[in-house]
C-alpha cells in the first residue's frame, strides 16, 4: 500500500461485506447530492460541449490537439452516444469513494476552485480532495488502464495523453498545497489503489504548462508525434502506423491524410486488432 488511508478504507469495506458497518444517513445524503450535481452538470447545463479555453483538465494535453480544439473543433470525431454515461460513471465513482473515505474516518478537504497564475494567463480548475495537506485526484479507470497506465507514477507519466500529471501539478501550485497522487478505482471490478506522484518536479511541470500556454497563444500548428513503423513478430512490415499519442485523438483523420483504420494486415488471429495505418498499406 502507498498511502496510510488505504488500510482504513480496506478495513471499512471488509466490515461492509460482513455486514458490520453501515453508511450514515448524512454520508448517504452527501453522496446523493454529489451525484445529483453531476446529473445536472452532464444533462442539464445547456452548455455546448467543446467550447475552447485552457483549463486544468486540458493544459497537459498535446499542443497539437489543443490547436485543433481552438481552431478546427468542427472536424473532431463525434462523441459516441455512450460519452455522457461514461462521464457519469466517473462522477458516481468519485461521489461514492468520497463517501467511503468519510465513513472510514479518513479526513479530507472538499473540492475547491483554484486559479494558477502564469505569465499572461490564468488557468482555472477544481481539485477533487486534499488528504494530509496534499492534493489528490480521484480517477475511475478501465481494467487495462488500472493495471498498466496507473501501475506507477512513471508509467502514467510515460503515457499521459490526458495530462493528468500537469493537472495535479497545477492544482498543487495554485492551492499552495503539496502534490499528492491519484486514488484510482477499477470500473471492471471495484478494486482501488493509491498511486503517489513520487518524483514529480513541481517547478518543471509548471514550466511545461507555461510553455503550453505560450504555444497555444502563438497558434502555430505543429505535430507532437510522428508515425512509427509497424512491426510483426519483431520485424518491420513496411507500413507506418499512428504513434500511441495520436491513437485516441478526435482529430486524427483531419491531421493525417490517408489515415485508415483496419484489422492488422499481418495478424493471423481470428479477430485481428484494429490498426491505424498512414499512407499506402503493404498487404502480404
Amino acid at each position: 500500500m502507498n498511502h496510510p488511508a488505504e488500510l482504513a478504507i480496506h478495513q471499512y469495506m471488509e466490515d461492509a461485506v460482513k455486514g458490520k458497518s453501515q453508511m450514515s444517513s448524512g454520508t448517504i445524503k452527501q453522496v446523493s447530492d454529489d451525484i445529483a450535481d453531476a446529473l445536472y452538470r452532464q444533462f442539464g447545463s445547456g452548455k455546448k460541449r467543446g467550447d475552447f479555453r485552457l483549463r486544468m483538465s486540458n493544459v497537459g494535453r498535446p499542443t497539437c490537439q489543443l490547436w485543433y480544439e481552438k481552431n478546427k473543433p468542427e472536424v473532431a470525431l463525434p462523441f459516441p452516444n455512450t460519452f455522457i454515461m461514461n462521464m457519469m460513471l466517473g462522477d458516481i465513482v468519485e461521489a461514492v469513494f468520497k463517501g467511503i473515505l468519510k465513513e472510514a474516518k479518513v479526513k479530507y478537504e472538499e473540492p475547491e476552485n483554484v486559479t494558477l497564475e502564469l505569465d499572461e494567463a490564468s488557468i482555472n480548475g477544481t481539485y477533487d480532495i486534499v488528504v494530509d495537506g496534499a492534493v489528490d485526484d480521484i480517477k475511475s479507470a478501465s481494467n487495462w488502464s488500472y493495471t498498466h497506465k496507473f501501475d506507477s507514477y512513471d508509467s502514467l507519466k510515460e503515457s499521459d495523453g490526458f495530462g493528468y500529471v500537469a493537472q495535479l501539478a497545477g492544482y498543487a501550485k495554485a492551492s499552495g498545497k503539496d502534490v499528492g497522487g491519484w486514488w484510482v478505482v477499477n470500473k471492471a471490478n471495484g478494486e482501488f489503489k493509491y498511486v503517489p506522484a513520487s518524483g514529480l518536479d513541481l517547478d518543471t511541470e509548471i514550466s511545461k504548462i507555461q510553455t503550453t500556454v505560450n504555444t497555444v497563444k502563438e497558434n502555430k500548428f505543429e505535430r507532437c508525434f510522428q508515425p512509427v513503423p509497424e512491426k510483426f513478430r519483431g520485424k518491420e512490415t513496411g507500413n507506418k502506423v499512428l504513434n500511441d499519442g495520436c491513437k485516441f485523438c478526435s482529430y486524427r483523420f483531419d491531421c493525417w491524410d490517408g489515415l485508415t483504420e483496419r484489422p492488422a494486415v499481418m495478424s493471423k488471429a481470428k479477430m485481428p486488432p484494429t490498426i491505424s495505418y498512414i499512407g499506402d498499406v503493404v498487404v502480404p
